[in-house]
């Protein structure tokens, strides 16, 4: 006798089959799906790695740290000596908040590097920054809200608002950083819950904001009751001109600053963390106990072990150095092959140089000939919440040999003048 299932005692065919297939797949089990879901897709960057995988392919997509630069034997030793000294401790349940210890010791670097005096307090750890930005939608965004994003701006940042559905308000960058007047009038004209911005090799551009600038945009703040949300993966991954003060020194009060280990030591460690003030941090708190109770609390504690057993900055100086030889080779690549007419930001640091092509040609159209090249990146568009600027791309440098580098560039430089 064959099992009954939900179906009754039927035998399974290939008509059956279809129509259940068809009955869940139809368009009214689309109405299933929260509203918020409609306004959010897949990230492009995500599917481009989904195939970049590919070890013939010269990807310039992701913004991947250099592997051959992960602290792979300390990592190890840290982990040994966590499991041996507190493995009962380590492996259960934690505070929702992270480990007090690795909380000091991002508060005290913020004293070291920027001159910031923060409570241990005022961090949350998450997982990963990009957790912080969902986190801080939950916890202020209304559907509706007003954003103001910079022009381009991060796509995981856009993504991560848009599960909220708020309304988006765009605002050039230009050089030095956002165009001031536009926020200024942007400001005046209506209420914006959040201000998000990376002032640091901003991704995907790679500028960084004037000291200038930085204290103009704070000034302007003041003024209106909106929440600066800081982006700072990048800061430490300085190798030229000079360091300059987070957005956050001029305007403390009404600031969230986002920070990872993701870039310094390893992504796949999922550890950032969010400093606000207190009455923010309490709230936001409350929503990361209802996403996921806490961060992993093992392998806090092996970052810990590891920031506690090694000097980071030695660390930090080695990626510095390594990625200032690639983007100088990405450079001097682009300045050799590609048309005088191709436009570039030179970075002071980060992972990625921003392009913009001559005489309208698309990017898009250009990365589906290059991917049949063997060569990604990831087209501008991706990066838009706004009116889209359909010639611009991006190029990562960090994750890329120098001689594959050389190789990806002349291929894209064919490209390119075969568009013309």
């Amino acid at each position: 006798m064959k099992p009954k299932g939900f179906f009754g005692s039927i035998a399974p065919n290939t008509t059956v089959t279809f129509l259940i297939k068809k009955a869940i797949t139809g368009k009214d089990m689309q109405d299933l799906f929260a509203n918020r879901m409609k306004d959010v897709h897949n990230s492009f960057t995500r599917e481009i790695l989904k195939f970049t995988s590919d070890p013939e392919i010269i990807s310039f997509a992701g913004g991947l740290p250099n592997p051959k630069l992960f602290p792979i034997e300390e990592i190890a030793e840290a982990s040994v000596k966590v499991l041996k000294e507190a493995g009962e401790d380590v492996l259960q349940y934690n505070a929702t908040e992270g480990y007090l210890p690795l909380r000091r010791y991002i508060a005290k670097r913020y004293l070291k590097k920027d001159g910031l005096k923060i409570s241990p307090d005022e961090i949350l750890i998450t997982n990963g920054s990009q957790q912080g930005l969902d986190l801080t939608s939950k916890t202020f965004l209304n559907e509706g809200d007003g954003v103001i994003l910079e022009s381009p701006s991060y796509l995981g940042a856009i993504q991560a608002f848009s599960m909220y559905r708020p309304t988006f308000q765009t605002i050039p960058l230009l050089e030095d950083g956002i165009e001031t007047n536009s926020l200024r009038g942007t400001l005046e004209k209506s209420d914006f819950k959040l201000f998000y911005a990376v002032p640091n090799f901003q991704n995907p551009s790679g500028i960084s904001y004037a000291k200038e600038k930085r204290i103009e945009v704070a000034e302007i703040l003041k003024n209106h009751n909106t929440i600066l949300v800081e982006d700072d993966p990048y800061s430490e991954l300085r190798f030229s001109g000079t360091p300059l003060p987070p957005l956050n020194k001029y305007l403390e009060s009404r600031s969230i600053m986002l920070g990872t280990f993701s870039k310094t030591v390893s992504p796949s460690f999922r550890i950032g963390w969010i400093y606000a003030p207190e009455w923010m941090i309490e709230k936001i708190n409350i929503a990361k106990q209802a996403s996921d109770l806490h961060t992993s609390y093992f392998t806090q504690r092996v970052m810990f072990q590891f920031l506690s057993d090694n000097d980071l900055d030695s660390h930090i100086s080695k990626l510095r150095d390594a990625y200032k030889r690639q983007r100088d080779c990405m450079i001097d690549a682009i300045e050799e092959h590609f048309p005088e007419d191709v436009s570039y930001i030179k970075p002071e640091g980060g992972m990625f140089i921003w392009v913009r092509l001559p005489n309208g040609l698309s990017s898009m159209k250009l990365f589906n000939i290059a991917i049949k090249e063997d060569v990604a990146f990831v087209p501008g568009e991706a990066f838009y919440a706004g009116e889209v600027e359909k010639g611009t791309l991006r190029l990562n440098y960090s994750s890329t040999s120098e001689e594959k580098i050389e190789e990806g560039i002349k291929r894209l430089a064919c490209i390119i003048k075969d568009l013309y």
